[in-house]
């Protein structure tokens, strides 16, 4: 699926989750996708689950050498089930993510439609103690589809992909942003997302 050219521009956003620091180590298998999850010729561990709802699942995997509190690259499984429909998730998400934006200049998202799917494309910032400058800047693509897994439960499932940089190089991360911006959407936009089996 190629998103450049083909999608439709939404003025909306849509964040399941944003920086997650402090977490502790825990990896109970919930969607039956232990892993490794092969992403653009880099292969992605299990490296952190949480069920913190009765209808909400979370899965990160990482490559060889991060850590969930410092990474280059994340891999993201998380599904809400039920009724719940994508759209009222994306108009729920939206109001977060412009609140964040008032404070915060450097968020800035968009998001795109196709085939039922909804990609979100968005950056994320936390600064030095003092406010002076950006420490860490997230990169995030998100895909959202609604599936139906092995046992017949429907739900809202999100393929995303962080991509964070530290330092001096959220310097570089910039200078190279507009050029390639589209090969991480593009790349996910084709990902064979595996197939989910939410464990009871």
């Amino acid at each position: 699926m190629n998103f450049r050219n083909t999608i439709t521009a939404l003025l909306v956003g849509l964040i399941f989750s944003t920086f997650a620091f402090g977490q502790t180590t825990k990896s109970t298998e919930y969607l039956g996708v232990a892993g490794p999850i092969s992403f653009d010729k880099v292969s992605y561990n299990l490296a952190w689950t949480s069920h913190p709802a009765d209808n909400y699942y979370k899965q990160e995997y990482l490559a060889k050498g991060d850590t969930i509190e410092k990474f280059k690259k994340l891999i993201m499984l998380e599904i809400i089930t039920g009724k719940t429909k994508l759209k009222d998730i994306v108009a729920t998400k939206v109001a977060e993510l412009k609140k964040m934006k008032v404070s915060n200049p450097v968020i800035n998202y968009e998001t795109f439609e196709k085939d039922g799917e909804v990609m979100l494309d968005f950056i994320i910032s936390e600064n030095t103690p003092d406010g002076k400058l950006v420490s860490i800047l997230e990169r995030n693509v998100y895909r959202y589809k609604s599936v139906v897994d092995k046992s017949g439960q429907k739900g809202v499932l999100l393929f995303g992909v962080s991509d964070r940089h530290y330092g001096n190089d959220i310097d570089n991360f910039f200078a190279t942003f507009k050029s390639k911006r589209f090969d991480l959407i593009n790349l996910v936009g084709a990902f064979d997302i595996p197939e989910i089996s939410i464990a009871k």
